[in-house]
């Protein structure tokens, strides 16, 4: 009974995190380009109707969601595995906790808040949204690589 819990958990992480690790790499890949191509105003705004939208059940569920499983999976897989840990479940959640959900709240969210707060047609908008591009995805990145190993390290122990 618990290895088919610990099994639908690991699942379940592994499927969440790579969704997480998808929905991150096209806005580092295309989503961020694109709008770097538009002049600042036009990208800014479309920046924060995107960082609105965001907010949604499905995409929060999903989110935060993938967390709190990860976190039971290690829970469980410490409380009543009588094998050796496994080790992959542990750096899965390491993974996506710290390195995706940690960094989306620590680094990733003050700059949507700064980006929200600006005024598009403003004389600073240019800059912000130059420093906005650049920092934004190079942690977007880091979310990306994060959940996509994380999603990676499941896998592993699923094979385990």
């Amino acid at each position: 009974m618990i290895d088919r819990a610990l099994f639908t958990l690991t699942l379940l992480c592994a499927l969440g995190s790579g969704l997480i690790a998808g929905v991150f790499f096209a806005f580092s890949n295309f989503v961020m380009k694109a709008l770097e191509r538009l002049p600042a105003a036009q990208g800014i705004a479309a920046m924060q109707a995107i960082n609105v939208t965001v907010l949604n059940r499905l995409f929060l569920g999903i989110f935060v969601g993938t967390a709190i499983v990860c976190v039971a999976t290690t829970v469980v897989a410490l409380a009543f595995r009588r094998q050796p840990f496994p080790v992959a479940i542990l750096v899965g959640t390491a993974l996506y906790v710290v390195g995706t959900f940690i960094v989306t709240g620590a680094c990733n969210v003050p700059r949507n808040d700064i980006i929200a707060a600006v005024d598009p047609n403003s004389a600073e908008a240019v800059a912000v949204w130059a420093d906005y591009l650049r920092s934004w995805t190079t942690w977007n990145t880091v979310r990306t690589i994060a959940s996509f190993v994380s999603s990676a390290s499941f896998i592993i122990a699923l094979r385990g």
